[in-house]
């Protein structure tokens, strides 16, 4: 849908999107690193999947945003679900990719942000108001700007997974069949590192780190971060090859020959 999009819409749906992140800013540093009570979506002994006002806030705040500049475009939102619209397009948000991260204080997580067609994501950001860094990717665009200003993204050059860092998310990564996967491509690299949520993939665009692998994902979780990546010359599939915008397994790679080796080692489990 990109090649049918006019010069002025692509600019709006861009400003749109940066006008969602700005947003979201204050609502997600009002609470950072400070008292605030925290919910358990799961329910009592089903794990533990947290949300905080802060995530109900950056929500509200994104959705009054396209209320006004974008009425006519559907929100899937992860704390307020779903809402229909008539153009065509779906903005996909995460108030707060990585609320575990939040509410332990490390500045991981962040705010995504992308807008979608029905083949997937046409624009993205990731951004993380506490580093002040905001990735962006799509229409052409392919940068990070934050604190040491502005930079190009660009994955890095192909390598062989035996040089290649690693990141997911969580260690157990998903089912037991799940985890021999991820673990089958976790020896094969040079170095494997946890915990970062959203900022792995932003690492992915930016040239410092190869692979994120995860499974049981949401479309809201990823959607983003695949516009970034791709933009910046990357690939995001499932462990099958196909499309990932709406969730499942993901593999995110800096480039299409570790993305195959990668593959390999995940595709049929």
């Amino acid at each position: 849908m990109t090649g049918m999009l006019s010069d002025d819409l692509m600019r709006d749906l861009t400003a749109t999107a940066h006008a969602l992140a700005d947003a979201a800013r204050p609502e997600t540093l009002r609470h950072f690193r400070r008292s605030i009570a925290t919910d358990d979506k799961t329910g009592a002994g089903a794990g533990f999947d947290p949300v905080t006002e802060a995530d109900r806030a950056s929500e509200r705040a994104m959705r009054a945003v396209l209320a006004a500049r974008r009425p006519d475009d559907a929100i899937l939102g992860e704390e307020y679900g779903a809402t229909p619209g008539s153009s065509g397009l779906t903005w996909v948000l995460d108030p707060i990719d990585g609320t575990r991260a939040y509410i332990s204080g490390a500045p991981t997580w962040g705010v995504l942000v992308s807008v979608c067609d029905a083949k997937g994501p046409l624009f993205g950001l990731i951004d993380q108001p506490y580093i002040g860094e905001r990735f962006e990717g799509g229409f052409g665009a392919a940068r990070v700007v934050g604190p040491h200003g502005e930079t190009p993204l660009r994955g890095r050059a192909a390598r062989p997974l035996a040089e290649a860092t690693v990141m997911t998310t969580f260690p157990e990564v998903g089912t037991p069949a799940e985890r021999e996967g991820f673990e089958a491509a976790s020896r094969a690299a040079r170095l494997t590192r946890y915990g970062m949520d959203c900022y792995a993939y932003a690492l992915v665009a930016l040239g410092q780190v190869d692979l994120v692998i995860e499974a049981g994902l949401n479309s809201y979780d990823i959607c983003g971060p695949i516009a970034v990546i791709e933009a910046a010359g990357g690939i995001v599939t499932d462990w099958e090859g196909r499309p990932a915008h709406e969730g499942g397994r993901v593999l995110a790679a800096a480039n299409a020959q570790i993305h195959a080796e990668a593959l390999a080692l995940l595709r049929g489990r």
